[in-house]
């Protein structure tokens, strides 16, 4: 796929390296990502379960409807993805999120808040995974981490930013604008800056990725796994087992602070900045492993975010105030920026950037669908008991043993690979 006009216009006269503004494009289609995240989910929760009389688990059931759904077409858009690049998959994924956020609005019957938020929620947990950590992979080898921060500052900030922007255009009681404010902010953030500057990879414009990886302190040579001889290692399974034990610890906390915050008492607006600090220490996180030495173990990382995601898990069982609620969840947030920001490049640390739309193409649906589990299983434990206690005490034990899997999943030998 030919690079857009303008990028070719603009790389040989830039002074500086152009996957700096491929950075800047991800860092924006991440932004606009988090329309249908969990924690903007969350702040829509009580006023339309109040309105429509729906239940815990029949919210929680988008977000994992969603979630199969983006593991269905997951397999089939990894090769696409190598093939063609990022760009159309970030294109498509904006435009169709923003509008589906949007049409929200006019919701009238959960059928409809279905049909809506999951392909919308698919776009999140498929498309706009593979898209951005494609295209940064693809630019950056020496500097992946410091990249791949920077892009997940710039999701966490969508996270801070819309659960905020949608509570203030709900003042009054009217969730119908939140939606309307949520899509409108996704478009016009999203869109244009992917489809006018973004490039498939450095080759397509003549250059490299950044400065080699042996001169920035990194592995002698970057690994080139197909998606065949990936498969084949023990630290594909062990990723992907950390991925199954962690992932429903993120979603099924995540989208239900809120109403667990204000059933212990604490107000709506006190249960939005709870979920913006969550989202603040979140992208805190994010940055400051940007300044780790490349050269560290990835695996030591994921094995401390998890250990973190437990530890805010539990704490927030007895939360009783702002402070300890901000406390609680901004423990949570500093593992949800670790893994945020460190799975998806231990991937392409482990396995290499030639194939890695088809290797994660392949181990993303086991994301998705653990995403999925998590809501469905703090929704229903939540019907069932009455409090969200139960789902609190399960989620911090699977944080523990996703830790142990973590410090397991050791990279697999360069020399065993072939290109």
């Amino acid at each position: 796929m030919q690079p857009p006009f303008l990028s070719r216009l603009l790389a040989p006269r830039l002074p500086f390296f152009y996957g700096w503004v491929v950075l800047g494009c991800v860092c924006l289609a991440g932004f606009a990502r988090q329309g249908p995240a969990v924690a903007v989910l969350s702040v829509f929760v009580t006023p339309m379960t109040h309105e429509f009389g729906w239940s815990r688990t029949a919210m929680g059931g988008a977000v994992s409807l969603g979630g199969l759904l983006a593991a269905i077409v997951s397999p089939v858009i990894g090769p696409v993805l190598d093939r063609r690049g990022a760009r159309l998959v970030l294109c498509l994924a904006v435009l169709t999120t923003g509008l589906a956020a949007m049409a929200l609005s006019l919701t009238q019957s959960l059928v409809m808040f279905y049909l809506l938020f999951c392909f919308a929620r698919m776009n999140w947990a498929g498309p706009f995974e593979l898209g951005l950590y494609g295209a940064l992979n693809n630019w950056f080898v020496a500097r992946r981490v410091r990249a791949t921060s920077i892009a997940t500052l710039a999701q966490m900030s969508g996270l801070v930013t819309l659960p905020f922007l949608a509570q203030i255009a709900m003042q009054g009681g009217d969730w119908r604008a939140g939606w309307l404010a949520v899509g409108a902010t996704v478009l016009v953030v999203g869109f244009l800056p992917c489809w006018l500057l973004l490039v498939r990879r450095p080759e397509d414009l003549g250059l490299q990725p950044d400065r080699s990886v042996a001169a920035a302190g990194g592995p002698a040579a970057e690994p080139r796994f197909n998606r065949s001889q990936a498969m084949r290692t023990q630290a594909f399974w062990l990723l992907s087992l950390y991925t199954v034990l962690v992932y429903p610890v993120q979603a099924g906390v995540s989208l239900y602070q809120a109403p667990h915050l204000i059933e212990r008492g604490l107000s709506p607006i006190a249960a939005a900045t709870v979920i913006s600090f969550f989202s603040a220490m979140s992208a805190l996180a994010s940055f400051g492993i940007g300044f780790l030495p490349r050269h560290w173990p990835v695996r030591h990382g994921l094995m401390l975010a998890a250990l973190l995601m437990g530890t805010g898990a539990f704490a927030l069982i007895g939360v009783g105030s702002l402070p300890a609620g901000c406390l609680a969840a901004g423990t949570f947030g500093l593992g949800i920026g670790g893994i945020m920001t460190l799975l998806p490049m231990a991937w392409a640390d482990y396995f290499g950037r030639e194939s890695y739309g088809a290797i994660r193409g392949v181990a993303l649906p086991l994301q998705v669908l653990a995403q999925a589990a998590g809501p469905l299983l703090s929704g229903t434990l939540r019907d069932w008991s009455g409090s969200y206690f139960d789902s609190l005490v399960l989620f911090g034990i699977l944080a523990v043993l996703a830790a142990g899997a973590a410090l397991t999943a050791r990279a697999p030998a360069v020399a065993a690979t072939s290109s």
